[in-house]
């Protein structure tokens, strides 16, 4: 393996396949860093011109991109709170309110070395393990699914700050908008109320920029000031200390296994990982209530398990020909293009490209870091630019990244309403993320659901006795217990005292 590993970065070592990677790199990074503009989006305007290409150059090309545009999401995140992609929705819980406080420069160098080690750490899984890995995920059908969305659902009781029942609420709301449009599986349209716009759904990034960019600009205009931030930009420090990276080994390892192991399955993507990852740490920690006013560990959990979700999504892609996500699939179309059949046979048949694939991921990854930290001061005077100026820009590249993901000015319309629904929920204290969590899994759910009921003619025994299923489901359960359990010694605790 380790001859073959050789081979491949001797492919790709050569001025041209190198400059389509750093071209790659740096166009996904623009794409990442504009809501509304995705890796998914690079990887579709980019792919035609690969077509010219030799397959390890054309491919080279693509990682580059699927690479930077994952990465490009921090940077906005941590600026403005806009995820830039769904990837990076967790990142502006504390890399936004570490700007706030002058700390925009560390949030940023835990961010890129996170996103750094993650991305590495999942590159070798892919490396070493993707045969096997590929095989357990094939095993994952919808009783195994439907198991795992409903224990990722009660990381809502997690996300839901001080109030459950507001939390709960919350994502209950997130799921009722998922529900709107046509039904999976029979495509019957629900909750349209008679408007052919309504058929096709919300989408994510209408929904995700409303909540989080256009809730937070009307409340900033709710506010009779125009002047900059209140952040210091020459006292802006960009050192982190090796000792604070180290603080950080066992949060950055337990959110990088989250998020290769989210990315081995198929459909559910960073998006997920991240949110996933972020409550994972948050119930880890021994200072929770921390979590949300601006510490490094929320930014390591969410940069390293989006990245880490990169590798794992290339798992059952390379061993096995499933797309694990959106953006995955156009790269199964870019291998497709170039004559490669993604599957078990792939590697036996063009273990040359498959490995020099690999090599490009690592260059890639290399390069993003080294972009996002040439890049980081320039980015940060961002900061220095005054809300009267700023905002308006926001909202206008709001609007063209809502309208250019479908070309429909229904999506802008959405944009505004979830911008205001943001705005009120924030004012009446619900908490964003549980409903973000909600639409996002929501589907999955109901997906699953009726394809296990679909499997078993009705029978919903499938669900409780097939054993990965019956495991996550205790899981579940323990989890449950165990919040309700920590939530009643509090509050015993708080009587005594």
């Amino acid at each position: 393996m380790i001859e073959m590993l050789l081979a491949g970065f001797t492919s790709v070592m050569t001025i041209k396949i190198i400059l389509l990677i750093v071209m790659g790199v740096a166009l996904g990074l623009v794409f990442g860093s504009i809501p509304g503009l995705t890796a998914t989006m690079a990887i579709a305007i980019c792919l035609p011109i690969t077509y010219g290409m030799d397959p390890i150059a054309g491919m080279s090309l693509l990682m580059g991109l699927y690479i930077g545009g994952v990465s490009g999401g921090l940077i906005p995140a941590i600026l403005l709170k806009l995820p830039g992609t769904p990837s990076s929705i967790a990142t502006t819980f504390d890399g936004y309110p570490m700007a706030q406080k002058g700390e925009a420069g560390k949030a940023f160098s835990f961010a890129i070395v996170s996103s750094f080690l993650g991305g590495l750490l999942s590159i070798i899984v892919l490396i070493m393990i993707a045969p096997p890995l590929g095989k357990i995920a094939l095993q994952f059908g919808p009783f195994e699914y439907f198991a795992i969305v409903i224990f990722s659902l009660t990381l809502i009781a997690s996300l839901s700050g001080d109030s459950l029942p507001k939390g709960v609420m919350a994502g209950l709301i997130g799921i009722g908008f998922a529900m709107v449009g046509s039904a999976p599986i029979d495509a019957f349209p629900r909750f349209t109320f008679g408007f052919s716009s309504l058929d096709a759904g919300f989408d994510l990034l209408p929904v995700l920029i409303g909540l989080f960019a256009i809730s937070e600009i009307l409340l900033v205009a709710e506010k009779k000031y125009k002047n900059k931030l209140k952040v210091d930009i020459k006292n802006i420090s960009y050192k982190v200390t090796i000792k604070e990276y180290l603080d950080q080994k066992w949060n950055f390892l337990r959110s990088s296994v989250i998020g290769v192991g989210i990315g081995i399955l198929p459909g559910i993507g960073g998006g997920t990982a991240n949110l996933i990852a972020y409550a994972a740490a948050k119930n880890a920690s021994k200072t929770p209530e921390k979590y949300g006013e601006g510490i490094p560990n929320g930014v390591v959990a969410s940069e390293s398990s989006n990245n880490a979700a990169i590798g794992g999504a290339l798992v059952p892609l390379v061993s096995l020909g499933i797309p694990g996500d959106t953006v995955t699939a156009m790269l199964l179309g870019g291998l497709i293009l170039h004559g490669l059949q993604p599957g078990p046979l792939l590697m036996q048949n063009h273990g040359d490209v498959v490995f020099g694939i690999f090599a490009a991921l690592l260059i890639a990854n290399i390069f993003m870091a080294l972009f996002l930290f040439i890049g980081m001061k320039g980015f940060i005077r961002l900061l220095s630019i005054p809300q009267n100026i700023l905002l308006p820009i926001i909202i206008t590249l709001c609007v063209v990244g809502a309208y250019g993901v479908n070309s429909r000015l229904f999506d802008v319309g959405a944009l505004l309403f979830f911008g205001v629904l943001g705005y009120f929920m924030v004012k009446f204290k619900y908490p964003l993320t549980p409903l973000v969590l909600g639409f996002i899994l929501g589907p999955l759910l109901e997906t699953n659901l009726r394809r296990g009921l679909m499997l078993s003619q009705g029978d919903f025994m499938p669900f409780l006795t097939e054993p990965i299923a019956a495991f996550f489901l205790l899981v579940t359960v323990a989890s449950l217990g165990l919040k309700f359990y920590s939530g009643w010694k509090k509050k015993r605790r708080l009587k005594v005292y």
